[in-house]
């Protein structure tokens, strides 16, 4: 926590957490898998391997599939399963989001598995599957309703000053009932006044910076953390 503000750093890989790690201000890790499909279900040994080396909250992406996020009954299954092994094995919390063909929230299905993080004494946490809903307000209550503890959004826009406006009206409308958490295009040229704006006090931040190995891909970068954090 850095001035009374969460700090939660997206991490793809067994390398970022080590990153993030080094950083007393980073309250969560968000561990996913595939960051570059916008974050998919992380592997059952990286995540036990991830809870080993950090001492921060690691809340565990749980997604089955890129491409959409209205499932069949057996993601679900898959889905729910894979939350309960996380939560068992020491995770402090789920990342989920899981909607219907006509683009609202899948009630039964949210309910549901935010009361399975709850039986553990755990987050239950609808990631950005909300920004794709028809009415992100009546979305919003909804995730009430259910008993969701955070939502993570950038307001329905591809980057979160894009979407300032939706964030600063969810959080007046929604922040004394339910977490918002702006993420997507967080940056030391815009945090500060991300949060200034919109009255959050989380940021949601991936830092990543483009490397080459055999292939193009991401990982958290520690400058770029740095120059965020010092930002605020």
């Amino acid at each position: 926590m850095i001035g009374g503000v969460q700090i939660e750093i997206c991490a793809g890989s067994i390398e970022d957490v080590i990153t993030a790690e080094a950083f007393p201000e980073v309250d969560r890790i968000e561990f996913n898998s595939a960051l570059e499909l916008g974050g998919l279900t992380p592997g059952p040994a990286s995540f036990l391997r991830a809870r080993a080396l950090s001492s921060r909250k690691i809340l565990c992406m749980c997604r089955p599939r890129p491409a959409g996020f209205c499932y069949s009954s057996e993601e679900k299954t898959v889905l729910f399963h894979e939350a309960q092994f996380f939560l068992q094995n020491g995770a402090d919390g789920i990342v989920f989001g899981c909607l219907n063909s006509d683009h609202t929230i899948d009630r039964a299905f949210t309910e549901k598995t935010a009361a399975l993080a709850h039986s553990y004494g755990k987050e239950a946490v609808f990631h950005k599957a909300f920004d794709e809903t028809k009415d992100m307000y009546a979305a919003a209550e909804t995730l009430i309703e259910c008993g969701i503890d955070r939502i993570l959004t950038s307001g329905g826009a591809p980057d979160v000053m894009s979407g300032i406006d939706v964030i600063t009206c969810l959080q007046n409308t929604y922040g004394q009932q339910i977490a918002i958490l702006p993420g997507g295009g967080v940056s030391e040229d815009n945090a500060a006044e991300l949060l200034q704006k919109t009255g959050c006090t989380q940021l949601h931040m991936t830092a990543k910076t483009a490397l080459l190995d055999t292939e193009p891909f991401f990982a958290v970068s520690a400058l770029r953390i740095r120059r965020i954090l010092n930002s605020l």
